[in-house]
């Protein structure tokens, strides 16, 4: 059989644990046999972004600029833990906080939805699609350990020298502080990428922050997204019969569990973060979450939403069977493969896509799949495969 042709590479971002060893079985059981696959490989395995002192995860934050789309594997943000077991030189920061402060945009997660796997909430009917910024906040805090008793103040030094000054505490002992930002800029494309994304999918958006206690910070956030809203899509959201609305967060949060989806939930990026696993864990498991990065310029990165299933990876050093969920790890090829088609106009390339994403699903949909999913679907008498096992059962029906 003549294998797919590709004109333009992909950026192949290659990552940590299980994971990396799910993407080698994608590759060799799936991609390799049908596409003539064209990437351009970045190892973002924690080990050898230590040794690059992390310009890997910047190279390949360019890359993705240069190619426009891009498919990651799941990947680790050290913690003191990490640090010993990697013997790394410093705890370096999270590669999706770095990769999204290059590229901007916003990152949209959605539930993969398969028949025999019923939500934990029962009256979810409709896909719930986390719209989450992808700059800053946390994600590039900084973050000091306070010794003793002092003064801790936030200092503003304008391009004149005048300064600024507001008093976080006065500290009578240890404690710890932390500063964060975010940039008018990156708030105004978050809020154009979900508008339009609403547009794009005729789906509500919702947003919400907690502007009552931030009266700053995140009243910013409320006001940009109000602005932009009234001033560019208020009349395309009432022609195309869809709804904007601000709440605050934990308004939204009790509304969510109480309605049946099908609706953007736009949140800021710790929320989003948190609230994407919550949304995806409730619609059957983390490992059945499509994510995508897209960014006003039009750069594409697809992942899994889920991290890198670390006790499996133990277990598989040690010669153990594992039965570790592929799906979210399928659909981040097949969703940057698509793309990648639709850029060049390559049908083919369009097709496969599809036609890998409709296997993945039939298979499941016909009781085979991994361990997560035989615990919770209802579909009787399962059969439950290992990690390799369900990766050849989809290699089968392709």
């Amino acid at each position: 059989m003549e294998k797919i042709k590709m004109t333009t590479p992909l950026v192949e971002m290659d990552g940590d644990e299980m994971t990396r060893i799910l993407w080698k079985m994608i590759k060799d059981e799936l991609l390799i046999p049908y596409i003539d696959l064209k990437t351009e490989y970045y190892d973002l395995g924690l080990e050898h972004r230590n040794e690059t002192d992390d310009q890997v995860t910047v190279d390949s934050a360019m890359a993705t600029k240069k190619y426009k789309v891009a498919v990651k594997c799941a990947t680790i943000t050290p913690n003191a833990a990490r640090m010993s077991e990697y013997n790394l030189k410093q705890m370096w920061k999270s590669p999706n906080g770095t990769i999204r402060a290059i590229l901007d945009g916003t990152v949209f997660r959605a539930p993969i939805v398969v028949k025999g796997i019923e939500p934990c909430v029962k009256n979810w009917k409709k896909p719930i699609t986390i719209a989450r910024h992808a700059y800053g906040d946390v994600y590039k805090g900084t973050e000091m350990k306070i010794p003793g008793a002092g003064k801790v103040e936030l200092v503003y030094t304008a391009g004149d020298g005048a300064q600024t000054k507001e008093l976080i505490h006065n500290f009578e002992g240890p404690g710890i502080v932390q500063g964060m930002h975010n940039l008018n800029s990156s708030i105004e494309s978050f809020a154009r990428s979900c508008f339009s994304y609403a547009l794009d999918t005729k789906q509500d958006l919702w947003f919400a922050t907690k502007d009552t206690i931030s009266k700053k910070y995140d009243h910013t956030f409320k006001d940009i997204f109000q602005e932009i809203y009234d001033a560019e899509f208020d009349q395309k959201f009432k022609e195309a019969g869809i709804e904007y609305f601000y709440t605050l967060i934990d308004d939204a949060v009790a509304r969510v569990m109480k309605s049946e989806g099908g609706y953007i939930w736009a949140c800021k990026n710790y929320d989003g973060d948190v609230m994407s696993d919550m949304v995806s864990s409730a619609f059957g498991s983390l490992a059945m979450m499509t994510s995508v990065l897209v960014s006003p310029e039009g750069y594409y990165e697809y992942e899994a939403a889920h991290g890198t299933v670390q006790r499996h990876y133990y277990k598989h050093l040690k010669g153990e069977e594992t039965s570790t969920n592929s799906v979210a790890t399928i659909f981040a090829w097949t969703g940057a493969l698509r793309k990648r088609g639709e850029l060049d106009g390559n049908k083919e390339l369009i097709e496969f896509a599809d036609r890998l994403e409709k296997a993945t699903i039939d298979t499941i949909e016909a009781g085979e799949m991994t361990k997560d999913l035989a615990l919770i679907t209802t579909i009787e008498n399962p059969t439950v495969l290992s990690s390799e096992g369900f990766i050849k059962a989809i290699a089968k029906r392709l």
